[in-house]
């Protein structure tokens, strides 16, 4: 009897510490899935919190092409209120658009690493999702602002274009009517010098002044009729030595000094259009009253004493 039982007792204990043999391995395996676990969620934090400082800095990224001091949006504002676009402003305007086209392929890259890296890290948050659904949103905004960039400088070029063009049509024109008006006051001036000439030529009297023996000598006059030496008249010899006479412009000058106390003027001058006055000690002027009808007769002979 107390065989079977201790046999009993014997068969119970083994069983017993099978058992906990059993459950000590189940609760190491546990324990060390537990760890397992622990440490897979730690590395998911830290990929996580690796993804949202990595969207956060791409964010920055983006803002920052339109944020800056010299921005797009600047950009585009400067680019609206021009009518025209200098080289060096359109330059200067392409340059400044492909910096930002650069900032933004920058940003796409580090956007498709981003998601590559959770992919393969098998992290799925809808969160994370939805911000990088939203940086991809913002990258066509300013995808959308690069384009409208580029046109607008396009258009901007094709004006200045235009307006070259216009401009060296006005030139054009501008030189051909500054030859014409070269040509016209070349011919006015020709025109005037000629007037002048005739002016000068009409109004120029030519005049001499002497004593009656002097005169004669120089055979400007000759004395016709009279008796044995009286009673002679003085009257121009019709024949006229140029070199003896004075030009005077009757349109600018109207007298002449006559230095003698008495003077006569013996040429065919209507006597209405002049008159013979003293002018001092002797010294005569004759004075022009009417140069048009003066002048009929050019060569005026004046003959003193």
């Amino acid at each position: 009897m107390r065989k079977s039982v201790l046999t009993i007792l014997i068969i119970v204990l083994v069983l017993l510490l099978g058992a906990s043999g059993t459950f000590y391995a189940k609760f190491q395996k546990s324990k060390a899935s537990y760890a397992a676990l622990q440490a897979e969620e730690q590395a998911t934090r830290d990929r996580y919190g690796m993804a949202i400082n990595e969207i956060a800095t791409i964010q920055d990224s983006l803002n920052a092409i339109v944020m800056g001091a010299d921005g797009a949006a600047a950009l585009k504002t400067e680019l609206d209120a021009e009518r025209v676009l200098s080289q060096d402003r359109k330059d200067a305007a392409l340059e400044r658009i492909s910096e930002i086209k650069a900032g933004i392929e920058r940003a796409r890259s580090r956007i498709q690493e981003l998601e590559d890296n959770l992919a393969a890290s098998d992290v799925k948050i809808a969160g994370l999702e939805k911000m990088i659904g939203n940086l991809r949103s913002s990258i066509s905004e300013k995808e959308t602002m690069v384009a409208q960039l580029t046109v607008r400088v396009s258009e901007l070029q094709t004006q200045v274009a235009g307006l070259n063009a216009e401009v060296q049509q006005n030139k054009q024109v501008i030189q051909a009517q500054t030859t014409t008006i070269q040509s016209h006051e070349s011919t006015i001036q020709t025109q005037v010098v000629k007037l002048e000439d005739t002016r000068r030529a009409l109004g120029t009297i030519y005049y001499t002044i002497g004593s009656k023996d002097d005169l004669k000598e120089a055979g400007s006059i000759v004395s016709t009729g009279g008796f044995l030496g009286l009673g002679k008249t003085v009257r121009p010899s019709g024949k006229l030595n140029l070199g003896q006479f004075t030009a005077l412009d009757t349109d600018k000058e109207n007298t002449i000094l006559i230095p003698a106390d008495e003077a006569k003027v013996v040429s065919d001058q209507p006597l209405g259009s002049y008159s013979l006055e003293l002018a001092g000690e002797d010294q005569m002027q004759l004075r022009i009253l009417d140069p048009q009808a003066f002048r009929t007769v050019k060569h005026l002979i004046i003959v003193t004493g």
